[in-house]
């Protein structure tokens, strides 16, 4: 293989000494395939000749001959050794200084090509690079020859570039012989040195960065000409964008100076000195914050700085200044001339606003009142690109009023409409009044941006173009009906248009559906599938807005029918038509749908025609799943559509899908059956929805708890409709429901279908199905066959058919199946209310002589039926029951607690009594009594009847709760916290004040239960509490401060539940509560001590509990958002937590890689500290004599350290940080952490998730 390849290369090289030109063109081109395979060995010599033969073909004759030999250079690079590298290196360097201009350009442009191919790996061969050419480049810079200056200083700034870290020696040379380009006459000089000059200062030391800063702020006190004033300025702003978290100890001088210059009369000085300070803005948040005043100011003055042209005439009625557009545009040329460079500063000043407004998220307000109305009076600007950076400042504050305020918009927030709302509200007029002209402009762009001002306007105030449709919806008709208008521009209408109709009531668009219907039908038939498939969309929701279902209050006042036949017809068109683009398609089915789901009523004599075209789209492997959507649509619609003629072939189709693959279409198929039995069960024979269900069965399974909720929804559907379907198929689905009922995961959502399945299945009373044949294949695999049977002897079920014989084992079930057991024998009963007695005291008698797995599935089967029904007539359950709560196996003594709970939901005057009681009298069984009374409060708490009962207790229940408030157990104590707080929940206005008040108890540990209590009365649903929390939390929070550990532990618990599950209860208190939360972040000396065992001293540190609940609660803020936080101090502790004990570093590394996707600005400035932190645990070793704990540990802290650094590395423009680079260089080199490091980042591929998201359960 090898000899051959080195015949074919000497061939080539032989070809290339050719006269012919278009031979030495064809085998330069063949030499380039050949090195563009990964296969391809060359020899030293062979290297040799190749690099010879490349670098003479760059001095060819033939142009077309040098281009091909240029990019022979990229490939050759990786291909052969170091020394021919250098030698090509070398070589260009030479030709650059060439006398020849085209060998000169061939030469930079080699160099360039060279550049971007060299591997940035750890080998020697970029460093030696860097070192060859470098001092050339040097030299090249200070020739008298322009053209060789400027491509040397393009080739300089595209190596600092790529390669910063390796030209760090060489800095003082660079500097040496840049810094006298900045006075160069020639402005491109200038320019290129700038850019070199803001790379080299990424890596350099602090003495030569401060250097540099210096001479341009010295020059600029003391500037020896006006063009070099402009210079500087732009050199600054070119700095700070790259090394910008360095300048800061320089932002006072640098803006007083600016402040100077902005005044004077030079337009391009006053651009420079606008993008300085949006650079400033952007990369020196802080340092900046003194000056926002004055950038504000200056951006303000000088948006409407246009002196060459009058805009009075434009101030008028609008409807005029539409009539006259064109005529002021024609005037207008008249005052544009070519030196007239004013629109460069508005758009300079309206690009520093967009930053401004990006990043200061805590003066929105004061931005709504100074810069909202000065925005929108300059939407009116005549430059476009000018009008469009303006547009897109405006677009900003929007987004940030949406951010900052989705409090106000969230379902748990009882606030008042916050200030920014409120004020964007009041300007809502201005802006549709300054928009509606220009939605009829002839610029593509301005148009454009109106519908992106208007959507964000949507996004931030839900509603609230209502009253102005009048003027926005003749902008949308006149960018749909302009022939001139793009793809894009008609896109964007229609797209501005669904988002209109959607977010709006539909009797608001009832004046206008007249001229909204012909244009979308227009668009619908739009030959661009992307424009006909937008505008079936909108079509889509037109329908639901012409004739709305859930409301009949417009059918007075709009005529819905006389618009029916145009939508039904342009729809019906695109239906029949199969060769369009499939998303064509799609949408064409969802918007019939729509149609016969809305208006089917209206269209009876159409339904033939139709309905068959969705059968025929239901056979199609492409467009079933659109199909069966749309039919869902139509069958749950509460007109009742005629579907007879296709429900014949709809049903098995939909049978066979049960069976495909495809997990979207077995949940529609599902979902469409259910709804088809729900209306129509009357219109088919049960033998027809047999073929659909038959194939349910498999579908019963834990792998798919979602496919299995929807199965068993059908199932009790059927049941309840049309119960024959079922015969003879029961016993195959009822298997598969048994086993469901037996699996660990079965809770929630799933777990209620199932009882609901077995309540609708005990009423149709059909064979196999009834009361005592369910009963006995729920208690088999506990009880065994035989057990149950002596129950139900001589009533009318018989004994079970489908029980299990005697001799069959009993299964060993997880606890969570008991549990899934025990309710689904409570639903069943609930039907059969006669047995409920009987079969409580046959489940309690004889319980001691069962072994723990029955006496724990027959108490929990009594509680469950206790639950819904009075078992107050059993006279021995109490005791029983009580008695149990002194057994070995804590699984009994739990099911034992929560049985009681349980039957004292059902008759609570005799078992709430006997329950408090017991508390007050058995102080050893306290514990578990305590959780009775939680199920109690648990049980009656959620609905209006269990309040009413429990109401009349709670004083008696509270009473007793107090009293164990210090009783001696900790786990004791947290269930009374517990209870307090779910009571709270019944009667928050005279309980919270009780709690309140026991706040100021002496006792720390009365102070650590009330406070622990709060925690359970936030949940993250609204609730009637919400109210009275919101005013009173900050006194429990305010915990923070006491002087006991625990009581401060405590309220970060509570503080984290509160951030978490409802922010708005403690926004506005964070300016107060943060110092007090990062206080528990640090390490306190005072609680550690050290305890001797044996020979050993152990140091034991009291404060980890308080700290790790204070990172948590910190962790918790980020998810949160952080809008109402100093990032920059929040990073400081954050830091901090990186040199704690394990728990907290493990945090502060999921903290880290949060923070690098949420602010990475920030992060950015401080990333050398991060670096260093998560260097020391990474090169951490462990002891040798260390326990095999410590080993795994570590492990675990490298991989989470290295999630980290694979987060911060994610940031844009990290990879000019030199620590950073130096560490993944070290990662790559040690084997044992670039295993880890290459997993992680294959996984973040896979899945971000796992890297930022924290099990806070």
């Amino acid at each position: 293989m090898a000899s051959h390849q080195y015949h074919q290369i000497a061939n080539l090289l032989e070809k290339m000494t050719s006269t012919d030109k278009d031979f030495r063109f064809m085998a330069t081109n063949d030499l380039m395939t050949e090195l563009q395979k990964d296969s391809i060995i060359l020899d030293d010599e062979s290297e040799k000749k190749v690099v010879r033969m490349v670098l003479k073909l760059l001095e060819d004759k033939n142009g077309e001959v040098q281009n091909l030999a240029v990019k022979c250079l990229g490939p050759l690079v990786n291909k052969v050794k170091e020394i021919q590298v250098e030698t090509i290196v070398d070589s260009l360097c030479a030709n650059m200084m060439s006398n020849t201009e085209q060998l000169r350009d061939i030469s930079s442009i080699g160099l360039k090509t060279v550049i971007a191919e060299l591997p940035q790996s750890s080998n020697s061969l970029a460093p030696n690079v860097c070192q060859r050419i470098t001092g050339k480049l040097s030299t090249a810079i200070e020739k008298e020859d322009v053209s060789v200056k400027l491509e040397s200083l393009d080739i300089l700034a595209d190596l600092l570039s790529r390669f910063g870290e390796f030209l760090v020696p060489f800095h003082s040379t660079i500097l040496k012989a840049l810094m006298p380009q900045l006075a160069s006459s020639r402005q491109a000089v200038r320019k290129r040195t700038i850019v070199a000059l803001s790379f080299l200062l990424i890596q350099a030391n602090s003495n030569a960065y401060n250097g540099v800063i210096d001479h341009l702020l010295d020059g600029l006190e003391n500037p020896p000409n006006p063009g070099a004033i402009r210079t500087y300025i732009q050199c600054l702003a070119s700095i700070c964008r790259q090394a910008g978290h360095r300048l800061c100890n320089h932002i006072d001088r640098s803006m007083l100076l600016l402040s100077q210059y902005s005044q004077r009369d030079d337009d391009e000085l006053r651009e420079f000195c606008l993008q300085a300070c949006e650079a400033f803005v952007m990369r020196c948040p802080d340092a900046i914050n003194p000056h926002i005043p004055m950038i504000l100011e200056l951006c303000l003055k000088y948006i409407t700085y246009d002196p060459n042209y009058n805009y009075e005439t434009d101030d008028g009625d609008a409807g005029n200044a539409m009539d006259t557009e064109d005529d002021e545009y024609v005037d207008s040329e008249e005052y544009s001339d070519d030196d007239d460079m004013s629109w460069k500063v508005r758009r300079a000043a309206a690009k520093c606003l967009e930053v401004l407004i990006s990043t200061r998220q805590e003066l929105i307000e004061d931005f709504y009142r100074s810069l909202s109305p000065a925005l929108i009076a300059r939407f009116k600007e005549r430059e476009e690109n000018v009008k469009s950076d303006i547009f897109h400042a405006y677009v900003a504050l929007l987004k940030n009023t949406r951010l900052s305020d989705d409090v106000a918009n969230d379902p748990d927030s009882m606030e008042q409409v916050s200030g920014p709302t409120s004020l964007l509200i009041e300007q809502l007029p201005l802006i549709v009044k300054a928009i509606q002209p220009l939605m009829r402009e002839k610029s593509m762009k301005t148009r454009q941006d109106c519908f992106l001002l208007l959507r964000e306007l949507l996004n931030s105030l839900p509603g609230a173009l209502g009253p102005y449709l009048e003027s926005i919806v003749p902008g949308i008709s006149y960018s749909l009906n302009d022939k001139s208008s793009t793809s894009n521009m008609k896109i964007e209408s229609l797209g501005f248009l669904y988002s209109l109709l959607q977010g709006h009531p539909p009797h608001v668009f009832h004046p206008h559906i007249p001229s909204l219907v012909p244009l979308v039908v227009t668009s619908v038939f739009d030959p661009f599938y992307k424009i006909a498939t937008e505008a079936l969309l909108v079509l889509q929701q037109l329908v639901k807005v012409i004739r709305p279902l859930e409301t009949s209050a417009g059918k007075s006042d709009f005529d819905a029918p006389s618009f029916v036949g145009p939508v039904y017809s342009c729809t019906l068109q695109k239906l029949k038509v199969t060769d369009v683009d499939q998303e064509v398609k799609e949408r064409a089915i969802a918007c019939m749908g729509q149609i016969i789901a809305n208006m089917g009523d209206m269209l009876q004599s159409e339904l033939a025609v139709c309905l068959p075209i969705f059968m025929e789209r239901l056979k199609n492997e492409v467009t079933r799943l659109s199909s069966v959507k749309a039919l869902t649509l139509i069958a749950a619609s509460s007109l009742r559509i005629d579907l007879t003629p296709i429900l014949n072939d709809v049903l098995p189709a939909l049978g066979t899908f049960l069976r495909k693959n495809h997990r979207s279409l077995k949940l529609h198929s599902l979902d469409l059956i259910n709804k088809i039995v729900i209306n129509y069960s009357s219109n088919f024979e049960p033998n027809l929805l047999q073929t659909a269900i038959v194939e349910i069965p498999p579908l019963i399974s834990d792998s798919d708890l979602h496919v299995a909720q929807y199965s068993l929804t059908l199932l009790s559907t059927v049941a309840r409709r049309q119960p024959q379907a079922l015969v003879g198929i029961h016993e195959q689905f009822l298997r598969s429901v048994l086993i469901l009922v037996r699996s660990p995961l079965l809770q929630g959502t799933a777990l209620n279908c199932t009882l609901e399945l077995f309540q609708a299945l005990v009423q149709t009373q059909l064979s196999g199905l009834d009361y005592h044949s369910l009963v006995s294949k729920l208690m088999a695999p506990v009880l065994g066959g035989g057990t149950d049977g002596a129950l139900f002897r001589g009533s009318a079920g018989g004994p079970s058919a489908g029980a299990p014989g005697s001799g069959e084992a009993v299964q060993q079930l997880h606890k969570q199946a008991y549990h899934s057991s025990a309710k689904c024998i409570a639903a069943l009963t609930q039907q059969c209310p006669q047995v409920a007695t009987p079969l409580a005291t046959k489940l309690i008698t004889d319980l001691q002589k069962r072994n723990d797995t029955e006496i724990i599935f027959c108490l929990l089967t009594i509680g469950e039926i206790g639950r819904h029904f009075d078992l107050s007539s059993i006279q021995v359950l109490p005791q029983t029951i009580i008695e149990c709560f002194g057994a070995t196996s804590e699984d009994v003594k739990a099911a034992a607690s929560h049985a009681l709970g349980a039957v004292s939901v059902g008759s609570l005057q005799t078992y709430l009594p006997l329950i408090l009681n017991e508390i007050e009298v058995q102080p050893k069984r306290q514990y578990l009594l305590l959780h009775s009374l939680k199920e109690v409060i648990s049980s009656l708490s959620v609905s209006p009847s269990g309040l009413a009962q429990l109401l009349p207790s709670v004083p008696s229940i509270w009473t007793q709760l107090f009293k164990h408030c210090e009783c001696s157990e900790e786990g004791s104590r947290n269930v009374v916290a517990e209870c307090l707080g779910k009571l709270v929940l019944v009667n928050p206005d005279e309980l919270l004040p009780q709690l309140q008040q026991a706040l100021r108890s002496e006792s720390a540990t009365m102070r650590t239960v009330v406070v622990s209590s709060v925690k359970f009365t936030i949940s993250d649903q609204p609730q009637p509490i919400d109210v009275l929390l919101k005013q009173n939390i900050g006194e429990f929070l305010f915990a923070l401060r006491d002087p006991e550990p625990q009581v401060r532990r405590v309220a970060l618990v509570a503080f984290n539940s509160a951030v978490h599950n409802k922010p708005s209860l403690v926004r506005d208190l964070l300016p107060t509560l943060l110092p007090w939360l990062y206080s528990e972040t640090k390490v306190k000396s005072e609680l550690i001590r050290e305890v001797e065992m044996g020979p050993f001293k152990h140091t034991v540190d009291d404060g980890l509990d308080i700290r790790k609940a204070a990172f948590e609660c910190m962790y918790t803020l980020l998810e949160q958002g952080l809008d109402r936080v100093d990032v920059m101090q929040f990073l400081d502790h954050v830091q901090a937590g990186l040199c704690d004990h394990y728990d907290i570093k493990m945090l502060t590394y999921l903290m880290t890689a949060r923070l690098a996707i949420l602010c990475p600005d920030k992060v950015l400035l401080r990333l050398d500290q991060f670096i260093q932190q998560l260097r020391d645990t990474c090169t951490h070793k462990v002891k040798a004599n260390s326990v095999k704990q410590e080993y795994e540990k570590q492990d675990e802290l490298k991989r989470s350290a290295l999630r980290a650094v694979s987060a911060l590395s994610q940031i844009p423009k990290a990879n000019k940080n030199q620590q950073l680079m130096d560490f993944l260089k070290s990662i790559k080199e040690t084997p044992e952490l670039s295993k880890i490091y290459d997993y992680i980042q294959k996984d973040s591929i896979t899945g971000t998730a796992d890297i930022i998201v924290m099990d806070q359960s």
